[in-house]
């Protein structure tokens, strides 16, 4: 089979490479899964470097999340088990953590319902307890994960404010439904969220960015509010001030999905459930910006980690239907 694999470190665009390999035999508790789509995420450019909280064995083939079809024919959103990733003609996955793809939902947005739509719903349901009406500011609002906050910001009945980098992914977060968007490059993020929340900041602030974003979000959360940290794809891991907050009142959480995973597997699978009857009700829609051809693959990691990309990018093997 076909795959994209990783013998080095580096940047993505240099290290990954397509092959011909043989198809992975599953291990103890695995599944064979045929990939009908993989998305492409920020951990695989960080994989790729070498940067990842997990280091998976050289060589080995990025695409931490896919849509795949079971020897049995079921349609099945899984996270991989790396080595065998999912830019590949087949994947390995754990077989107790494969669930259902929606039927509202095709092959490229059902891979991209799982990691970043949890770990939205995780972040803001059960860390921060986001309440209807409340104020929810999404730094990097039209990105893959930021896209997925800004929906089930608005599902939950939030005002959301959007933080974008540029006229062209402001537009993307107001067709989102952003209430606010705010252009980080042309205007300045704190005046700009006191002036739309009347000086009081935003209760609950979800930051996938860390670096600059974090040090704005602790100057315009609000009183008892909730800062959210989900990942630095800025590259800088910022080092919070706990005096300040201690004398503003709010609080600072962290969000690794990964753990509810292997701790309250359970907690998960309700979290689709969730996610899949909101996908019905065409409430939440994975903004898939771009279906790339198996050949691109390694493009589109490259400009994922680039930051130059809105919604997700999916990969597609060969021979699947665009």
């Amino acid at each position: 089979m076909q795959a994209w694999r990783v013998h080095e470190n580096g940047e993505p665009g240099a290290v990954m490479r397509r092959e011909e390999v043989d198809v992975p035999e599953p291990g103890p508790g695995q599944i064979l899964l045929r990939v009908r789509a993989a998305n492409v995420n920020f951990p695989d450019a960080l994989l790729c470097r070498g940067h990842y909280q997990i280091r998976p064995p050289l060589p080995f083939t990025p695409g931490v999340e896919l849509c795949g079809e079971t020897p049995d024919g079921r349609r099945v959103i899984a996270t991989a088990a790396l080595p065998h990733g999912g830019f590949a003609g087949h994947a390995l996955a754990d077989a107790a953590s494969l669930l259902p793809a929606p039927d509202a939902l095709d092959d490229a947005e059902a891979a991209a319902l799982h990691i970043g739509y949890q770990t939205g719903w995780f972040g803001l349901h059960r860390r921060a307890a986001l309440r209807a009406g409340e104020t929810l500011l999404v730094h990097a609002a039209a990105g893959g994960v930021g896209s997925a906050a800004v929906q089930l910001g608005k599902a939950a009945g939030a005002t959301v404010i959007g933080v974008v980098g540029g006229p062209a992914k402001a537009a993307v977060a107001r067709a989102l439904g952003c209430d606010v968007v705010i252009d980080r490059r042309s205007e300045d993020v704190v005046a700009a969220v006191k002036a739309a929340t009347g000086g009081r900041g935003a209760d609950v602030i979800y930051d996938p960015v860390g670096g600059e974003a974090y040090q704005q979000s602790a100057k315009c959360v609000a009183f008892e509010g909730r800062i959210v940290v989900v990942g630095f794809a800025s590259g800088t891991i910022p080092a919070p001030a706990l005096n300040h907050a201690l004398v503003k009142n709010y609080a600072v959480l962290g969000l690794h999905w990964g753990l509810y995973a292997q701790r309250d597997p359970a907690s998960v699978l309700r979290c689709h459930e969730t996610l899949a009857e909101l996908a019905a009700k065409g409430t939440v829609k994975p903004l898939v910006a771009e279906r790339v051809p198996f050949a691109g693959a390694a493009d589109a990691v490259q400009r994922v980690a680039d930051g130059t990309t809105t919604g997700r990018l999916v990969v597609l093997p060969e021979g699947a239907r665009a």
